[in-house]
């Protein structure tokens, strides 16, 4: 503890992160194949597992507040702790549903946590004037950590038959060193904002699309992963590569996204959002019918890696809501109204799908899922033209 002291605090809470993404890398990909070929549960329980899964999320300016005595690192290590505990004890305690659900629950607690710190934390520690620079470093290496992760599932499962508790033991062994290097680091203590949460009429349009958000990221993170287990019968190597070329696409989609949004404005990139997700939604339901069961497979799979990067279009939303503040002041406690939002449909939105896939069969889910996307690219009309930067507007004299 004495050598982790005398390093930087920025290079150890940077070493964190990229442990933190580690462990992501192993858990995420494992998660749904556990739940299927350990607990056996049907698309109903799946679909009611989430609700347990985002409440942290729905409940995360609450604990927050509860919290707010802690320092900022302290609580970003309680986070980190929370989540190695909890995946120790899915892999090694979790007999039954109900242990199943008391374990996810910590470790969503700690995941949301984290998440929320992360930001706080790395710009208190980060030298003025280069915020940007440290939160895109940050980001790096927690996809780097994540790629190498994915690894570790990829080789582990398919050449040393790793198995669920082994691959969840490792991801709660690095969450736990993520919270050993924290500890040195200098804490400071929260400021307590005037508001936890806001809600203004001025930014309807900003809840209503994090309301849309919330169902269609559900069902895309719930049964998207469902269809390739249970109709294509994938396995856990299955979801490794595929995160990893997510990954790795996502490490130049998003800078590009992010100038494109600069560039194109909030409203041209959601439609395109939308109207790309009214694709996937449709060969999600009929690829099994439209083409031989190797192919459909294959645009599955694209589909699913296609869907995580657009993931990253909630920048729009961000970037919109900065558009139209009132007030700075207003920005993180409408973005805290918005993930709460988002949570709260994001909590019943799959019990729903679960339902009409039991009852009418996985294509009446993405069916569903497109109503969703069409009222995406509805909301996105009403967004306000993008105003063209005066260096990119035409020549008034030309």
């Amino acid at each position: 503890m004495s050598r982790l002291s005398r390093l930087s605090p920025l290079f150890l809470f940077i070493t964190a992160s990229f442990f933190m993404g580690l462990y992501g890398g192993l858990y995420e990909p494992s998660f749904n194949n556990y739940l299927a070929q350990v607990h056996h549960i049907s698309e109903i329980a799946r679909g009611g597992l989430e609700f347990p899964r985002e409440l942290p999320g729905f409940l995360m300016a609450f604990i927050l507040a509860l919290l707010i005595f802690l320092p900022d690192t302290r609580i970003a290590l309680l986070a980190a702790a929370m989540v190695g505990f909890s995946l120790w004890g899915q892999g090694f305690l979790a007999p039954n549903m109900r242990m199943v659900v008391f374990w996810m629950l910590l470790w969503s607690t700690g995941q949301h946590l984290f998440m929320v710190l992360k930001s706080s934390v790395a710009l208190r520690l980060a030298e003025p004037g280069h915020e940007g620079r440290t939160l895109g470093t940050i980001g790096a290496m927690e996809a780097g950590g994540a790629l190498l992760g994915m690894l570790l599932v990829y080789f582990g499962v398919s050449y040393f038959h790793f198995s669920f508790p082994v691959i969840f033991g490792l991801g709660g062994s690095f969450a736990l060193l993520a919270a050993l290097i924290l500890f040195p680091i200098k804490p400071e203590p929260m400021k307590r904002p005037p508001h936890y949460l806001l809600f203004k009429k001025r930014y309807t349009l900003f809840y209503l699309l994090n309301v849309l958000f919330g169902a269609r990221k559900q069902i895309f993170l719930t049964f998207g992963p469902w269809v390739l287990i249970q109709i294509f019968h994938c396995e856990v190597s299955t979801f490794a590569i595929l995160g990893l070329v997510g990954t790795g696409f996502g490490l130049f989609f998003r800078p590009w996204l992010g100038r494109a949004i600069d560039d194109w404005g909030e409203k041209i990139i959601l439609a395109l959002e939308a109207i790309v997700l009214i694709a996937i939604c449709l060969l999600y339901a009929f690829s099994i019918r439209w083409f031989s069961a190797p192919l459909a497979l294959l645009v599955i799979m694209a589909c699913y890696v296609t869907d995580q990067l657009l993931f990253a279009v909630s920048m729009a939303r961000t970037t919109y809501l900065n558009r139209i503040a009132e007030s700075s002041d207003d920005i993180a406690p409408t973005l805290s109204m918005g993930v709460t939002i988002d949570h709260a449909v994001s909590m019943v939105v799959p019990l729903g799908g679960g339902l009409l896939w039991a009852h009418y069969g996985f294509e009446w889910v993405f069916l569903a899922a497109t109503v969703i996307a069409l009222g995406n690219l509805v909301a996105a009309f009403f967004l306000p033209a993008h105003a063209l930067q005066p260096d990119t507007a035409p020549d008034a004299s030309a």
